[in-house]
């Protein structure tokens, strides 16, 4: 299948993730309250971070070694049930620490039941082997799957979660959510390959594994791990500010991943065919798409943050509304970072370089978490992920312009940022009028796209927007 079709099915993907989260959270932040979401948020947090050791570099190197063998079912076999094990051991010793974490650390006991839910999260995890299908580069699979069980997750929670002290049962839903995906791709699975014992070997992807899993586990100290710090440091409120601050951000940001998704087994293929060239020009496109989308969505969503905190939350969280302002350039930030890193040093396999990576923004985030969160709590949260990121994102420029020559799209953001200014300023000076959030929301929804869209076309002559209306028949 090609890139078109699976970013077509991946973008359908992106519009569920970004559809289905907006149509639950106003919900579930009016029922459950501050509180009891800050508290659900921080206990998935650490859940997520027992996961992330469980899986380790198998997502990244799953994908890399299921896309470069699955012409050959006996290598696709042998590179699955190695891989599979592999996720096992590491998956039970995980799961090992968080019972004995859970009933030596108070604040983890004193929630022990939504940690228990937590468990079960982590065992079917190992079970969902996503991975298998990304690099088989099944899409449509994935895609279809993904809105039917968010679909059921979404219709369970207006069931179900009715009262503020429904906490536990929201948590549920979303581990029931891991389960339903884990049994259906376990079973969806037996058509392509069969799990063996057989022949299995560690030797070649134990490096890849363990890179990319310390790859994966320190990139979450200035991420993830910014939730559960904030958990422990300042309590469950600030934890609801700052996971509603950022929840925009992560739908958003989703779009663009849907497009670094496809391109990683795509790039590979290109890279092990030496076609560096064609990597060249994917990379230029991929900057005009982000370039394009970005800057559009920061400029709405920095400007109309009262707004949006006010519509999608509701009363009671105005302590997200400046932390959201804050982690907002993280889409064109982290967006930077995924061409440089997902779809060029990884298909490369510089596993070396993308750990100095990770190594170096896990250095900034540890730092300035223990210097800022105790006194700014989610506002200090929301500093250092944009301080740890731009590290990130200097060093990775650095390392792709020494291996590629590829520059940095800096002309490119400097011209759309200048162009945007206008619109700017009308904005703010809509957002001096007392009307309603819905209606300043509609007209800057409006107004912002087609301005955007228009000034590609016109001002900046976008190649990748005018090569997609010229296949249309629109010049």
């Amino acid at each position: 299948m090609g890139i078109k079709k699976n970013f077509a099915y991946n973008s359908v993907l992106t519009v569920s993730n970004f559809i289905f989260p907006l149509l639950v959270f106003p919900y579930v932040t009016r029922v459950l309250g501050v509180s009891n979401i800050g508290l659900c948020n921080f206990i998935d947090s650490i859940i997520n971070y027992f996961i992330l050791f469980s899986m380790l570099g198998i997502s990244i190197t799953g994908i890399r070694e299921v896309a470069k063998n699955k012409i050959n079912i006996e290598k696709l076999k042998k590179t699955f049930s190695s891989l599979f094990l592999l996720n096992i051991i590491s998956t039970l010793v995980m799961l090992l620490i968080l019972i004995v974490a859970t009933i030596f650390v108070p604040k983890l006991f004193e929630n022990k039941e939504m940690m228990l839910l937590g468990g079960i999260k982590l065992i079917f995890n190992l079970f969902l082997i996503e991975w298998f299908f990304k690099g088989l580069e099944d899409f449509k699979y994935i895609t279809i799957r993904s809105v039917i069980v968010k679909l059921i997750f979404v219709i369970s929670v207006f069931i179900f979660v009715r009262r503020q002290n429904d906490v536990q049962v929201y948590y549920l839903l979303i581990v029931g959510m891991v389960v339903l995906n884990a049994f259906i791709n376990w079973n969806y699975r037996k058509r392509f390959i069969s799990f063996s014992f057989k022949n299995i070997s560690f030797i070649t992807y134990i490096k890849s594994y363990f890179a990319m899993g310390s790859y994966m586990v320190l990139t979450s100290m200035y991420t993830s791990f910014n939730v559960a710090y904030l958990g422990f440091v300042a309590g469950d409120i600030e934890v609801g500010y700052y996971t509603t601050a950022t929840k925009l951000y992560g739908v958003l940001l989703a779009f663009f991943t849907a497009f670094t998704a496809v391109m990683l087994p795509r790039m590979s293929a290109l890279v092990a065919e030496g076609k560096i060239d064609e990597v060249k020009r994917l990379t230029a496109r991929s900057y005009d798409a982000l370039i394009a989308f970005s800057i559009p969505i920061i400029t709405i969503s920095t400007i109309f943050a009262p707004q949006i905190i006010r519509l999608i939350a509701g009363p009671g969280y105005e302590g997200a509304i400046l932390p959201m302002r804050i982690v907002m350039p993280l889409i064109l930030i982290i967006g930077i970072e995924q061409i440089l890193i997902i779809q060029l040093l990884m298909p490369l396999k510089k596993d070396n370089i993308i750990l100095i990576n990770s190594f170096i923004g896990a250095s900034v985030g540890t730092l300035l978490n223990i210097l800022l969160v105790t006194s700014l709590k989610s506002v200090g949260s929301s500093i250092v992920w944009v301080c740890a990121e731009i590290s990130v994102l200097i060093v990775a420029q650095y390392f792709v312009k020494k291996t590629l020559n590829i520059n940095f799209p800096l002309k490119q953001i400097l011209l759309n940022i200048l162009y945007a200014l206008p619109i700017v300023f009308i904005f703010m000076y809509l957002n001096t009028f007392s009307l309603p959030s819905v209606l300043i929301l509609i007209i800057a929804g409006v107004t912002g796209p087609l301005y955007f869209v228009l000034l590609q076309i016109f001002i900046i002559k976008n190649e990748l927007i005018l090569g997609v209306l010229l296949k249309f028949g629109i010049k």
